[in-house]
């Protein structure tokens, strides 16, 4: 089996290393293309209107100047040598990519590319990192045999696999739950306006710190409750409930201004 690597925490990250590690045990043909610097929030962002320069690292290792999308793209259609890779895995990364989040998450959008070329993709995400971490201990000690079985049984051509390791020992770590996207009741996302040495405004965007409270069943739920979330992902956002009650309303003739 042949698999490609990516991340949205850049080339250098800790997470890319575990994911090194876990590929490792799945096979000996692992080829990596990475953003040269963390490119976190990303995203399926696409480079359109700059160059993007690769840099060859070594025989089977890229770091390029663009995005997680751009990187899949360029390791399927340009960089891996021979046959396309069977699997693109994407991660570690460095913190949970759960509920409504899996939208702007370049780690997710790097599976979401793999699958949009044909290539079966997985995204490996680790909670925690606030408190002490215990770095990638969980996914690093669960994720060979999870993938492994997700390759075994196959999924469809149009889905993605979300995977997200809960914060805890690996001994404290006994369930993985087949999830649904969640969407949390709390607004976590901020912005923090800050005036710099010259007297000019500038602003950070984060997230704070607080939990919803999520259904059961959701990934949310499953890594509150320190089970590993398994959670099949696809790209068509269509509310079919809308497009059921607005048919008889606005279907037809276009109505006039």
């Amino acid at each position: 089996m042949r698999i490609l690597l990516t991340n949205d925490d850049g080339i250098h990250a800790e997470g890319l290393t575990a994911l090194e590690r876990i590929a490792a045990q799945l096979t000996d043909d692992v080829w990596i293309c990475a953003p040269d610097a963390e490119r976190s929030g990303a995203g399926r962002a696409l480079t359109l209107s700059d160059p993007i320069r690769v840099r060859q690292l070594d025989e089977r290792r890229f770091s390029t100047t663009g995005t997680p999308t751009d990187c899949v793209l360029l390791g399927i259609k340009e960089l891996v040598a021979g046959k396309k890779p069977d699997l693109v895995l994407s991660g570690v990364n460095r913190g949970a990519n759960l509920a409504e989040d899996v939208t702007m998450s370049g780690t997710v959008a790097g599976a979401i590319e793999a699958m949009a070329l044909g290539v079966p993709g997985i995204a490996l995400s680790q909670m925690g990192f606030n408190d002490g971490n215990r770095g990638y201990e969980a996914a690093e000690a669960f994720a060979p045999g999870i993938v492994r079985r997700l390759v075994e049984v196959g999924w469809a051509n149009d889905v993605v696999m979300n995977i997200n390791f809960p914060h805890r020992p690996v001994a404290e770590i006994g369930e993985v739950e087949v999830t649904r996207q969640g969407f949390r009741n709390a607004h976590i996302r901020i912005v923090e306006k800050r005036t710099d040495l010259r007297g000019r405004d500038y602003y950070w965007m984060g997230f704070r710190q607080e939990r919803s409270k999520p259904d059961e069943g959701t990934d949310l739920r499953a890594l509150y409750d320190g089970k590993i979330s398994v959670t099949p992902l696809h790209i068509d956002l269509t509310h079919m409930a809308s497009v059921h009650s607005l048919k008889p309303m606005l279907g037809g003739a276009p109505p006039h201004a």
